[in-house]
């Protein structure tokens, strides 16, 4: 089981702190209302820059308009986001430069959303509240990390996601409402935006996860 990450103490938003990173300074410019969780949205960011370094990858998982963000996230770690992501160093000798000419760099990331003949399956035969965890067991790796996105934290297979990821050794984050709920209690770290209305969260969630790739492309692939 992995340990719950402590959380960092003092580091809220402030103009003059040069150690925050920009790109957390312009969210909180635009967002001013998730002060709160800027120390949440670091914790994040770290878990998931440490998967990716270490070789790992990201799975994610949410229900209708938080499915759809899942979708959306994978989306900009998969190719160029915020600048442009060369093909460079050994994978531009393995590939060679024509082709590589026509790609971009990418993270690993799979959102489990997909897969809709094993979707279709599963609900048709087995019990649809697992399907994320059996997504989970079967792509699922230590040091990969799983994000489960629910607005009000109790959504059933995403809360069963992340209870089998915990016990498989995968690093754990959810993205929920003040709540909450049992998605925050299985996560090793959580985002819990200032607002209890669906769309208002769903709102909140979609500027963080930008911000969080633009954290890791920066990271990955500096200019």
């Amino acid at each position: 089981m992995m340990p719950k990450i402590e959380k960092k103490p003092g580091l809220l938003y402030d103009p003059s702190n040069l150690l925050m990173n920009p790109h957390l300074a312009c969210l909180l410019q635009r967002a001013p209302a998730l002060a709160p969780c800027i120390n949440d949205i670091e914790q994040v960011y770290e878990i998931l820059r440490g998967s990716l370094a270490s070789g790992g990858k990201l799975l994610i998982c949410g229900n209708g308009g938080s499915g759809a963000d899942a979708e959306h996230w994978a989306g900009e770690l998969l190719k160029g986001f915020g600048q442009k992501r060369p093909i460079c160093g050994k994978q531009l000798e393995q590939l060679g430069a024509e082709l590589a000419k026509e790609l971009q760099g990418a993270l690993p990331v799979i959102p489990l959303t997909g897969f809709l003949g094993l979707h279709t399956a599963w609900q048709n035969d087995c019990n649809p509240d697992h399907i994320y965890a059996q997504l989970t067991l079967g792509l699922g790796r230590p040091g990969d990390t799983l994000i489960g996105i629910s607005t009000s934290g109790n959504s059933k297979n995403v809360a069963l996601a992340l209870e089998t990821a915990q016990k498989l050794g995968l690093r754990t984050v959810a993205l929920t409402g003040a709540g909450g709920g049992r998605a925050a209690q299985l996560a090793q770290a959580s985002i819990r935006v200032p607002s209890c209305e669906t769309y208002l969260i769903q709102e909140y969630h979609l500027p963080i996860y930008h911000t969080l790739c633009l954290m890791l492309e920066q990271e990955f692939f500096p200019a």
